[in-house]
């Protein structure tokens, strides 16, 4: 009799646990890259059970070089989607009405690593040479840059020649470039592991520049927005992000473990991921997961500043809401 009561308690909390599960709201992220530390709040959320404590279900989605952000929300692929500002305001006014939920950066890891034996010194420096620049929407920070420089991207003595950069480092270490695109958490390092000593090199940071365009930002569908049951689900979804950020911050090296355990490539080293982490966690630090309009102001002005060809060619309206985190945050 024991038994058969035992077996009942048993089925009674498989069958709990699996009507739990199906009445889960579920949630697809898309990444805008491969899985690294850089996205390792959204992961730790998913481990620590973060999400499921909202009554969530998130599929996260590792991005790659041929995976547009926007592209795969505008095909239904997703339901929110981690990209950059200048990107997501640039396919916004092309039609895409991406709109920033959220902001867990705070800082812009972005900058051009550079060989100081080409003799660059500083960003007047840049004429005449080659320097490396990713494409795919990511080129965008770049190119207001140059135009705040009034340097020319056509190349000649008083302009740069771009490189196309694939999203590795060898253009700098093959000396194609005298400088390239890198992240504060990411590339540069690579740059180092491959032998070059930091004493060899000099780094232009965008944020110190004074043309930093926020990152790594939430983003929705516009329509999406006028849905209550998506909009809860929403507030939901960046109360455990955000939680999964800050507890990203106080454990660096868990978080990376986390990230490691998640990483279906194995691409990933330890070494490399704690490093990373450690990075990222100065970008996310500050940040509650609101949008700071001065920020967002800033990065509208650098990219409307493009001169004869700007990112965007106007102050766009509804692309941020403050509506996800002040019910978040509540």
């Amino acid at each position: 009799m024991k038994f058969k009561i035992a077996s009942l308690l048993l089925a009674g909390a498989v069958s709990l646990t699996a009507m739990q599960a199906a009445a889960a709201d579920k949630v697809t992220l898309q990444l805008k890259w491969v899985t690294q530390a850089q996205f390792a709040g959204y992961y730790v959320a998913k481990d620590k059970g973060f999400y499921e404590e909202e009554g969530l279900d998130v599929d996260i989605k590792p991005g790659g070089p041929d995976i547009a952000p926007a592209q795969v929300i505008a095909g239904g692929g997703a339901d929110v989607v981690i990209d950059w500002m200048p990107s997501a305001l640039a396919v916004r006014e092309k039609g895409t009405p991406l709109v920033n939920i959220a902001q867990p950066f705070k800082k812009s890891g972005m900058m051009l690593t550079c060989l100081k034996e080409t003799g660059i010194t500083k960003p007047d420096d840049f004429k005449g040479k080659t320097l490396g620049v990713w494409f795919f929407g990511n080129e965008y920070p770049f190119l207001s840059w140059m135009a705040h420089l009034k340097i020319p991207t056509t190349g000649g003595a008083d302009g740069v020649t771009v490189l196309k950069q694939g999203f590795n480092v060898d253009p700098l270490l093959q000396k194609q470039a005298a400088c390239i695109s890198t992240m504060t958490y990411n590339e540069y390092w690579q740059v180092i592991d491959a032998g070059i000593k930091p004493e060899d090199l000099i780094t232009f940071k965008y944020e110190d520049e004074g043309v930093a365009t926020l990152e790594d930002g939430l983003y929705v569908l516009e329509d999406k927005l006028k849905d209550p049951a998506f909009k809860e689900k929403m507030v939901k979804f960046v109360r455990a992000s955000m939680k999964g950020w800050k507890w990203a911050e106080e454990n660096p090296d868990d978080a990376a473990d986390i990230v490691l355990e998640n990483d279906a490539s194995g691409a990933q080293t330890e070494k490399h991921q704690k490093r990373m982490m450690g990075e990222v966690a100065k970008l996310t630090a500050g940040s509650n997961g609101a949008l700071d309009e001065a920020d967002y102001k800033r990065t509208v002005a650098t990219l409307l500043g493009g001169g004869s060809d700007p990112v965007i060619t106007k102050e766009p309206t509804g692309a941020w809401t403050h509506e996800i985190t002040d019910a978040a945050l509540k």
